[in-house]
């Protein structure tokens, strides 16, 4: 892989795009069968794979280093500096179940980008999707070993690849608690993790109530909820307090679940019952310290009805671990202070969302929010693929986006020219 030219890396990843367009509804159908996704949901997935890795390959055309200004400093008279990028070798990329192809793609992509040769490691529930995407890549010509995946436990493979020293960069999309055992076991390599989340959506007075109500409602329930990024703690300033309530209330009882291959199916199952059941226990925990449930709250197997729960306690599970499942919990605030402290109260830091109309209060949001994504008049849930994309605090270590990732995956050589 190293010895591959930019051009020819870009070409590779451009065939591969090709054949990830032609096979869209083969992919979306496997997310679907494997994951519960619903159809139009996998459809969109399966669908941004061609672009992303052409995206991909327009980096790989581009890896740069820069010119060094030696002779700024007394003695670097007469000598030319410069930095080179080289593939920092074997990348082993552990996935998660809620996006079995977009976020093989993310981290895949980038790696064979940057030169690296990858392994994969999908998630238990969702090995198929991952072999499938895998399979395309393998056909468009990557030298033999560049493009590997291995099913298994990940305490078992997942934490092998981590720990062996041949691999020199781990990339992983899971849990916090597993990110932290990960950081324990791997030694001397680079680290890119993305983590688990709590994510805030603030809605100021002079919000738009609708469009927050909407947006809130398509964020904490787009595959039924299970997204680092989806919305969970809605911050309330509580003059609007009573009317958002139920204009949100409104909108989630409006969200068709079912059977995710029906077409007009608009939230599918979870990815288990022990799942849905948790997310239950976890509600049913906040209602015994005061908190009512508006909309939902019923299980069916592995389908949990969205549902929003109001008047949640800072101190329940609901509030400040990561939720992963189709609920919000809706709290009223008294003022944006309370609001932005509410925000941070917490380990995590990955997505962040306000609705206002106060540009002021917008910025000073967005600069005293702890948040890796930070979005103004959207909840949380947004990523477009180039965009970088990580968290702070606990949510993680590095940031994704090809040619943010690229820049991970790749080490930085200097050179020094002496001429005499």
């Amino acid at each position: 892989m190293r010895s591959l030219s930019g051009h020819e890396r870009a070409e590779l990843l451009e065939k591969a795009a090709l054949k990830c367009d032609e096979a869209t509804e083969y992919l979306a159908g496997i997310v679907v069968a494997e994951q519960g996704k619903t159809i139009t949901e996998a459809r969109g997935e399966a669908g941004r794979l061609g672009s992303l890795l052409r995206y991909c390959a327009g980096e790989a055309r581009r890896i740069e280093g820069e010119v060094l200004p030696l002779d700024g400093s007394p003695g670097g008279e007469g000598r030319l500096g410069f930095t080179l990028r080289q593939p920092a070798g074997v990348v082993a990329a552990i996935t998660p179940f809620n996006y079995p192809l977009l976020l093989v793609a993310h981290k895949v992509g980038p790696a064979l980008a940057a030169g690296n040769p990858v392994i994969v490691k999908p998630a238990s529930y969702t090995p198929l999707s991952a072999f499938a995407f895998m399979r395309l890549l393998l056909d468009v010509g990557f030298p033999e070993g560049a493009v590997q995946c291995i099913a298994g436990a990940g305490g078992v493979v997942g934490a092998g690849l981590c720990a062996d020293e041949r691999v020199r960069v781990v990339s992983f999309t899971g849990s916090a608690e597993v990110g932290r055992g990960i950081t324990r076991i791997a030694g001397v390599k680079r680290l890119l993790l993305e983590l688990g989340a709590n994510c805030p959506v603030v809605v100021l007075p002079d919000a738009d109530l609708d469009l927050a109500a909407s947006v809130t409602a398509k964020a904490g329930t787009v595959n039924a909820g299970q997204v680092c990024i989806s919305a969970q703690r809605v911050l309330v300033d509580r003059r609007s307090y009573p009317d958002f309530l139920n204009t949100l209330g409104e909108h989630f009882s409006r969200i068709r679940a079912g059977d995710p291959s029906d077409e007009n199916t608009e939230m599918g199952p979870m990815i288990s019952p022990a799942e849905a059941d948790r997310v239950r226990d976890v509600i049913a925990q906040a209602e015994t310290m005061g908190a009512k449930v508006v909309v939902g709250g019923e299980v069916n197997g592995s389908l949990h009805q969205a549902t929003v729960v109001a008047d949640v306690p800072e101190n329940t599970t609901l509030f400040s671990d990561e939720l992963f499942g189709p609920a919000v919990g809706v709290v009223p605030v008294d003022s944006v202070e309370e609001a932005i402290s509410l925000c941070n109260r917490t380990s995590y830091g990955l997505g962040a969302g306000v609705f206002t109309r106060d540009i002021a209060t917008a910025v000073r949001f967005a600069r005293q929010v702890d948040a890796g994504n930070v979005h103004i008049n959207w909840g949380p849930l947004w990523r477009v693929d180039p965009m970088p994309y990580g968290g702070l605090k606990g949510s993680g270590i590095g940031k994704e986006g090809p040619k943010y990732a690229i820049e991970e995956m790749t080490e930085s050589k200097t050179v020094v020219i002496h001429t005499g």
